[in-house]
């Protein structure tokens, strides 16, 4: 019985459509970190002045809001990933396991 389930399931089109639209959204959303977090070193290892130079009068420099907004980002990112799985992905394996108890 629990491999008749699992076979519709893994057969199902829209099991498929989830397994795809998971690992798009999960592959964007990191190429997405990658790219801030890299152009952040990239920015520590090639331009330390423009990040140390300071903003207005003060003692806060470029990098602080620079390395808030990677912090941030992170965040935002997930943030993104749980409204999705949460409005889409729920809802698919909720249909698929359904289905597959039919």
């Amino acid at each position: 019985m629990a491999d008749q389930i699992f076979d519709s399931i893994v057969d199902s089109p829209k099991y498929k459509t989830l397994v795809r639209s998971r690992a798009a959204t999960a592959w964007s959303l990191s190429a997405a970190m990658l790219a801030i977090y890299l152009g952040f070193i990239l920015l520590i290892a090639y331009a330390p002045k423009f990040l140390g130079a300071p903003i207005g009068s003060g003692v806060t420099t470029i990098g602080i809001p620079i390395g808030l907004f990677v912090i941030l980002s992170a965040f935002l990112l997930t943030g993104l990933y749980v409204r999705k799985a949460n409005a889409t992905f729920d809802r698919l394996t909720r249909e698929i396991v359904d289905e597959a108890r039919r």
